[in-house]
């Protein structure tokens, strides 16, 4: 048996029939993850990534974090002047749009921004989209992201939330990306924020969730 990279629970195995693919879930927290001998490497993992166009000729995708922003960032306003956006792509979207609201942001991305500035900094925010279902060792990456984070500071993610059933998991959208690897649910969060000293602002039952750092 697998223990839980989030909660060390012991987890219980289900396989995917349609692609054999197995998964392991637990039952503490909720918490999915790919068994390791269905990942795929680091340069199919890139070429999947560089067929992504998420840039400002993409609409939607601008929209999509128009409404993050609005939603999620601008209420907490004035208590945000610096962000990083953790994993930001090819395309820097969100960082000039946080940039176009008067919030400083840099930028680091393990393929095309690989240089880690973040190292030697602390911010108000940092924000992560489309990531953490992406890491090997998501528990880890959570907590030294919050090495960065300031006291009373914001960490703001963006992964969509798992189903519950095993059943509407496995026709879920979400795995059958190659490079998805690790699924959350709001379970999973709470799990997280009691362990990390977190505190949960806001979340909107889908996929967005906004912590404080207490």
């Amino acid at each position: 048996m697998k223990k839980c990279k989030i909660c060390n629970s012991t987890t219980t195995p289900i396989t995917d029939v349609k692609t054999s693919k197995i998964y392991h879930k637990c039952s503490t927290c909720e918490y999915i993850f790919l068994d390791e001998s269905f990942y795929v490497d680091k340069a199919r993992e890139k070429k999947h990534y560089d067929k992504h166009h998420n840039s400002f000729e993409s609409l939607g995708y601008i929209k999509m974090f128009e409404n993050l922003i609005e939603e999620f960032v601008l209420p907490q306003q004035q208590d945000i002047k610096t962000a990083l956006d953790f994993g930001c792509g090819e395309g820097e979207v969100l960082p000039i749009l946080l940039e176009r609201n008067n919030i400083t942001c840099d930028r680091y991305d393990l393929f095309y921004f690989p240089k880690k500035v973040y190292e030697d900094k602390r911010y108000d925010l940092i924000l992560s989209t489309e990531v953490f279902e992406h890491l090997k060792n998501p528990l880890e990456v959570f907590s030294e992201l919050l090495l960065h984070v300031e006291e009373g500071g914001y960490l703001l993610l963006m992964s969509a939330f798992a189903p519950a059933n095993d059943d509407e998991f496995f026709k879920w959208w979400y795995i059958r990306d190659i490079t998805h690897i690790g699924f959350f649910n709001l379970a999973t969060f709470e799990k997280i924020a009691d362990s990390l000293n977190l505190k949960i602002i806001k979340h909107n039952f889908k996929n967005i969730i906004l912590f404080k750092k207490r």
